[in-house]
């Protein structure tokens, strides 16, 4: 990028804008799906009920134009029903394919973890290689292809925990949280859903894939590489860790972090972009011990304790 490009894009700008205009006081949290989105990742979005888990995922979609598609994951859902099926044509005897939800822009996955193991990993080859394989022909999705997947954890009758090699497919997993005072008196006078509803896109999918592009020349030094790489290999030595971070890990983090950058106008990586992205893209990925879960919770506490252990690059 040229030193005319390290000012922020204006259409990052006008979309992180158009976002919060639904998803009121969690800036931070629109900024990181708008991170994803620009990495080409997928999104887990883990909260209680009714803090616009759903709503955040509409808005981003919405915002960026395109294909929303939405399929709530009951235990009834069967795979065909999210890549498709073949069906016999009468008369000609012939196949023909029926697309499932997968095909479209932006796929909201409205509580995964409630359809059985074998829906939910319909979706691996879809969110890995961006096509699906029908009856030996494979079809390949539109770009951008994003999967914004919710989860409740609160109720757990009736759900099926994700596999650790669903989790890795998700670059980010996200919690909102709930807002604070003033923010829930503006959600109240302002009708959140309704704004959601018509919201409208003020990208193209085109524009996505070109900031995909330049996301992706933008510069990680070497140093930040090795940065990385001491957070990633971290979490294979440690006693509280019973499964570390695998490649995958290491380079949904790098891309994460070149997204970032892009996002921020700078055409370079810098080690605070790390710090702040590891605990989002790393900790859903680690399996704890007992003795780690009873001393960080969960792995995204973990990831801070490690990022804040070991010496950041100049």
């Amino acid at each position: 990028m040229n030193t005319s490009e390290t000012v922020r894009d204006a259409r990052i700008t006008a979309l992180l804008a158009n976002v919060e205009r639904v998803i009121i006081g969690k800036p931070e949290i629109t900024k990181l799906a708008v991170t994803a989105l620009i990495a080409g990742g997928h999104i887990l979005i883990e909260d209680v009920p009714g803090v616009g888990k759903t709503q955040l995922a509409a808005a981003l979609a919405r915002s960026c134009g395109g294909v929303f598609g939405r399929i709530q994951m009951t235990p009834d859902i069967m795979p065909s029903d999210v890549t498709g099926f073949s069906l016999l044509k009468p008369g000609t005897g012939e196949l023909e394919f029926r697309k499932g939800a997968v095909f479209c822009n932006f796929l909201l996955a409205d509580e995964i973890n409630r359809s059985s193991p074998k829906s939910q990993s319909a979706l691996l080859e879809a969110m890995e290689e961006m096509r699906v394989t029908m009856d030996g022909e494979t079809y390949e999705l539109p770009a951008p292809f994003m999967v914004l997947a919710t989860q409740n954890p609160v109720e757990t009758y009736g759900t099926y925990s994700l596999p650790e090699a669903q989790m890795d497919r998700f670059m980010m997993k996200l919690h909102i949280g709930y807002p604070n005072a003033s923010d829930e008196l503006s959600i109240i006078r302002k009708g959140r859903e309704e704004d959601a509803r018509n919201l409208e896109s003020v990208i193209t999918p085109g524009d996505i894939v070109d900031m995909q592009k330049k996301a992706e020349r933008i510069n990680c030094s070497e140093a930040c590489e090795k940065y990385i790489l001491s957070i990633v290999f971290a979490t294979r030595s440690n006693d509280g860790i019973k499964l570390g971070i695998s490649p995958r890990g290491s380079i949904a983090l790098t891309r994460a972090a070149k997204a970032y950058a892009y996002i921020e106008g700078r055409d370079y990586v810098i080690p605070d972009d790390i710090k702040f992205l590891a605990p989002h893209c790393l900790g859903h990925r680690l399996m704890l011990s007992p003795q780690g879960k009873s001393k960080w919770g969960e792995g995204s506490e973990a990831i801070k304790s490690i990022t804040s252990s070991l010496e950041v690059p100049v």
